[in-house]
């Protein structure tokens, strides 16, 4: 690995002059460039948890459900599938012609033997409860695949499309065994292949010839380039090295609105920035009023308008405003002015017993970006003026954010943000279930699980939704986590690209893309 490192410079300087070249225009014809933010923290379904290793992995697997470019859900392995009057059982239909990048044909105990290893304390698998509701999986052959649950399940199908609940081939890991996800190992059943991973840079995708809809595939390689800077990125599609921006800087914004028209792709987005707090240690370990009073004291217009200026919302409640059949409950100083609520956080930071004579002393960390940056430079000034206090910014990478937030030791305040993983209010609420590996700040509430657990016994759907607001409701006041703002998904996709669908999720299948040839 050092080697490739070593000589990747090289290699890119070699690509972009036969990239130049026009003997090759139709060989990029058939490449696509994609910019992700960060490097995947693993390729093993059971182990990636960030957006970025999750859109890499919709490209080597799919589930037996699947999205169109506009973000329905549509037949992924299975071809159909039925639900039983009680809701308490799906019977899926795979497909007969759905193979492995092997050639291998994928089967319902595939899918088995994958809930299986998710699903074991041992994986330590970040979703590891995504199925918990799931009592069985029984292959009853090759292409059925019986799934049993405790108690309906409204969102399953949507849930079956997400990264985690894909198959494993088990053939390559019990040959591999942890090592089954890197390049020359993997075996993959979607539309692409592993083909090499270049830690840092670049992933590269290879069209895998026995995916089912193969034919249907257009283009042949996709590479996935680690850009971690905003501003990166933009140079770079200038430049046109990319097609495809994951985010846009907000330095400049109008101007890159100008500059690129209709090749900005701005659409609502099912994902909140929050601030979270380490809740298991001092200073906000039973400090109710300390945690409001950081709150309130964020002016959410400020860093909507001022700081981002891409369209993003202020954030006063936890679940995104768009999401299907409910209605989010917002905390309850939402309509006061910002004067009005500095004034209740100062008196608030002096009852949980802080002043100019004993300030506050907290840190907040943040990983590599332009706009995590930005985001914390405001806050801080934020609550300079409003609680006369300096936190302190600590600037980390993103793997050793992660691994500080889940060991709770150093962590006091810290950057985050949750994405839906399908399009139900249960997604964002259950993070904060007591037992949920989700639940990086540490928050625990009996209450909050009481009503999580009757919201989860409902069959009629409107008390279900009455439990889960009550929820939401009794998590922000407590003020577990600080709620900023929700996202807008932002890209410049070249006009080379065709087939591209806004959607809720933000989800962008390559397979589902083509390039129009050069002129």
């Amino acid at each position: 690995m050092k080697l490739l490192n070593h000589y990747l410079p090289v290699l890119v300087l070699l690509a972009m002059t036969a990239c130049g070249s026009s003997d090759d225009s139709d060989q990029r014809s058939s490449v696509l460039s994609r910019a992700i933010s960060t490097d995947p923290e693993s390729l093993d379904i059971h182990k990636a948890r960030s957006l970025q290793a999750l859109d890499v992995l919709r490209d080597l697997g799919e589930g037996l459900v699947s999205h169109t470019a506009s973000g329905e859900l549509t037949p992924g392995v299975a071809e159909s599938w039925e639900m039983a009057d009680d809701g308490l059982s799906y019977t899926f239909h795979l497909r007969a012609d759905a193979k492995w990048s092997n050639g291998d044909p994928v089967t319902a105990a595939d899918f088995s033997f994958a809930v299986k290893r998710l699903k074991e304390p041992a994986t330590g698998a970040f979703y590891a409860q995504f199925l918990s509701d799931v009592t069985s999986l029984e292959a009853l052959d090759d292409q059925t695949l019986l799934i049993s649950l405790a108690q309906p399940t409204p969102y399953l199908l949507s849930l079956l499309t997400h990264p985690a609940t894909f198959p494993m081939h088990a053939g390559g890991f019990a040959e591999h065994g942890e090592r089954f996800a890197r390049p020359g190992n993997l075996v993959s059943n979607g539309a692409y292949a592993l083909e090499a991973w270049v830690p840092g840079s670049l992933l590269t995708l290879k069209r895998n010839p026995h995916y089912w809809n193969n034919a249907n595939t257009a283009i042949d390689e996709v590479r996935h380039l680690v850009l971690v800077q905003e501003s990166t990125q933009l140079a770079r599609y200038r430049a046109g090295e990319i097609d495809i921006t994951s985010t846009v800087p907000s330095e400049n914004f109008a101007e890159t609105r100008k500059q690129f028209g209709e090749q900005l792709h701005i659409a609502p987005y099912q994902n909140v920035y929050y601030y979270g707090y380490n809740l298991t240690r001092p200073p906000f370990r039973d400090k109710p009023k300390l945690r409001q009073a950081l709150s309130m004291a964020v002016d959410r217009e400020v860093l909507v308008d001022k700081v981002l200026g891409r369209g993003e919302t202020p954030a006063y409640s936890w679940v995104p405003v768009g999401v299907n059949d409910y209605v989010p409950t917002v905390f309850s100083y939402a309509d006061l002015t910002q004067d009005e609520r500095n004034q209740i956080a100062r008196r608030l930071y002096k009852e949980a017993g802080y002043s100019d004579e004993n300030p506050l002393d907290v840190e907040i960390r943040y990983n590599t970006s332009d706009t995590h940056r930005a985001i914390a430079v405001a806050v801080q000034s934020m609550w300079r003026d409003a609680l006369g206090f300096d936190a302190t910014l600590v600037n980390e990478e993103f793997q050793v954010l992660l691994a500080n937030m889940k060991a709770r030791e150093l962590t006091q305040v810290f950057r985050s943000s949750w994405v839906g993983d399908y399009d139900d209010a249960h997604t964002f609420l259950s993070v904060f279930l007591s037992d949920s590996p989700s639940n990086v700040p540490g928050y625990s509430s009996d209450e909050f699980d009481d009503l999580m657990l009757r919201a989860s016994q409902q069959v009629d759907a409107d008390l279900r939704r009455v439990y889960l607001e009550e929820a939401e409701r009794v998590l922000l006041e407590d003020h577990a986590v600080i709620p900023l703002y929700f996202y807008v998904s932002k890209h410049l996709v070249s006009p080379r690209v065709e087939g591209w669908g806004d959607n809720f999720l933000d989800y962008h299948y390559s397979q589902h893309l083509s390039l129009k040839a050069a002129d």
